[in-house]
């Protein structure tokens, strides 16, 4: 955002060197070329470990399923042209999850892939907690599926829970019950399944109110195709 005023194009890269810098040469041809976003994207996980790998390759999966279009094996290694960074500048959020946002812009994009060198100094300042609480902000400020998911659960559970009261009361009426026994299973499936039902529409207006406050733009113009011809063919 510092440096959108003062440049065509800007990257961004990891502090720590892994990414490979030969990589910028070909990411400004491709902007010169015509994307305005270029990401760099790992061609293999082979430098992490095992459980890097597969936890990584499962939150990409899992943030797909939730509807979020991210770009797999991709960090923050990327070209941003001046429209895309005007654009971005639009997503007035605090939480940035820009993996999911950046996608979001809709400009005409580019890849290239690189091989990512192994640390050569120093620990990853990403520990197995801040894993996890990077992962929950990427879910929570791109999905609002998890609501529905407990919406969905919660009519599940209601509607299960009124075949068995049908079939707790016929077993009751025909005795094969324990005196107690109807009223008990009846009312904890039926109250469940109302709570969660109940929670999950509450949090479809909490969802509403928290897309709403985010205030991101609806578009963003790539191009305007009026110019000097136009107004004289108007003329």
């Amino acid at each position: 955002m510092a440096a959108k005023d003062c440049c065509d194009a800007a990257i961004s890269i990891d502090a720590d060197l892994q990414d490979d810098i030969d990589v910028i040469g070909r990411m400004v041809e491709q902007y010169r070329a015509g994307c305005e976003i270029v990401y760099g994207v790992r061609a293999d996980r082979s430098s992490d470990s095992f459980f890097k790998r597969v936890s990584a390759q499962g939150f990409y999966r899992f943030l797909r399923f939730l509807g979020a279009d991210v770009v797999f094996n991709h960090a923050d290694f990327r070209l941003m042209g001046k429209r895309a960074l005007d654009a971005l500048a639009g997503y007035r959020e605090v939480n940035l999850f820009l993996r999911g946002i950046i996608p979001m812009l809709g400009f005409q994009t580019g890849i290239e892939y690189y091989a990512r060198s192994e640390r050569q100094a120093g620990v990853s300042k990403y520990p197995l907690k801040k894993m996890i609480a990077f992962s929950l902000e990427g879910i929570t400020s791109l999905s609002v599926k998890p609501i529905r998911l407990i919406t969905l659960l919660g009519l599940s559970l209601f509607t299960i829970s009124i075949g068995m009261i049908v079939y707790f009361l016929v077993r009751h009426f025909t005795g094969h019950t324990t005196q107690g026994w109807s009223s008990i299973i009846v009312s904890i499936w039926g109250t469940a399944g109302l709570i969660l039902l109940s929670i999950g529409i509450t949090g479809e207006y909490i969802a509403k109110i928290y897309l709403e406050t985010k205030q991101r733009p609806r578009y963003h113009i790539e191009q305007f195709l009026i110019g000097n011809n136009f107004e004289g063919e108007k003329e």
